[in-house]
């Protein structure tokens, strides 16, 4: 159904048909937008010559991120976003997908050739349901040692989200391995997008931990290396000199001191993030209620994207 309401608004823009030019590999895509045109251009000319189809989940951006996916091809869904589990299990529920493989990709992400290579490699030999990546964060144009492994290739259909209102992963069924090469993190464009980023973020985090919301996972002290971070996580907070022990774990477990000043700066702003989480935390505990960040200015329906209606099923724009 997805595809052929694809095909029909398509139909109604003949002049401004576009379609994306299929990669070298059979792996389709998705990413989820809101307000990434400054992201857009450079995460595609990353794919081309890769991806068999490309999917963007879109969240009514107010500016030019439609318009730059639509213009290269790229297939657009525009849903309103409730929280990033959520849309990220709509997307791999609903999207019209033919590829076999499936990849999740944020816009600020870019794939090295070597990680290319190895995606392909992995899926063609056939012994896996999916792969993990080695992200690689880029701050203050600096390439950092600051590494993680993300959950982000799987076989199509047999992957879903944790339901979580922020930091949801991918729970892939079957065989993961890891892929070789990086995932490069470009992060914000500069400080002042990163601080907006993460004044929303930690108001999200903050709510989550008042309302008791769940876990990424279930923590563990003997369990998965993620529920072992969900148990630091839910306890952290209770841990003495927790602000000095974090920036010693980013800055010297995490290798950012081979960043030079950039790698510094990082892990001091890493222990910012948690202490405003922690400090919103005490606030919305003492007013007896949360507070949501400033809703986004959004943009209409774009003419080009596909909606999405009340049941989650695609619709053609007016």
């Amino acid at each position: 159904m997805g595809s052929s309401v694809m095909t029909e608004a398509a139909a109604d823009n003949p002049k401004e048909i576009v379609q994306w030019r299929p990669g070298a590999v059979p792996i389709a895509v998705v990413m989820i937008s809101l307000n990434e045109a400054h992201h857009m251009s450079a995460v595609l000319d990353n794919l081309e010559g890769f991806a068999s189809e490309v999917f963007l989940v879109d969240s009514f951006s107010s500016d030019a991120t439609v318009e730059i996916a639509v213009s290269r091809g790229v297939n657009v869904v525009q849903r309103r976003f409730r929280n990033f589990g959520d849309q990220w299990n709509f997307a791999v529920r609903a999207l019209p997908i033919t590829s076999p493989w499936t990849m999740k990709l944020d816009p600020d992400e870019r794939l090295t050739d070597e990680l290319k290579s190895s995606i392909a490699s992995r899926i063609e030999g056939g012994k896996v349901q999916g792969l993990t990546l080695n992200r690689r964060l880029h701050f203050l144009g600096r390439k950092l040692p600051a590494r993680q492994k993300v959950a982000r290739v799987w076989r199509t259909g047999r992957c879903r989200f944790s339901d979580v209102v922020v930091n949801e992963h991918a729970i892939i069924e079957g065989k993961v391995e890891t892929a070789d090469g990086e995932l490069e993190h470009h992060d914000s464009p500069n400080l002042h997008h990163w601080y907006q980023k993460q004044n929303n973020y930690t108001t999200a985090e903050a709510t989550s931990f008042y309302e008791k919301l769940a876990l990424a996972d279930k923590p563990k002290l003997f369990g998965s290396s993620m529920q072992r971070r969900m148990l630091l996580k839910k306890h952290l907070r209770n841990i003495p000199f927790r602000y000095q022990l974090l920036f010693l774990h980013h800055y010297f477990a995490q290798g950012a001191w081979r960043g030079g000043r950039a790698g510094y700066i990082w892990a001091r702003l890493r222990v910012d993030v948690f202490r405003m989480i922690e400090v919103k935390l005490i606030e919305m505990r003492r007013l007896g209620t949360t507070y949501r960040s400033t809703p986004p200015v959004l943009g209409a329906p774009h003419p080009r994207a596909i909606q999405v209606d009340g049941k989650d099923r695609l619709i053609a724009s007016d």
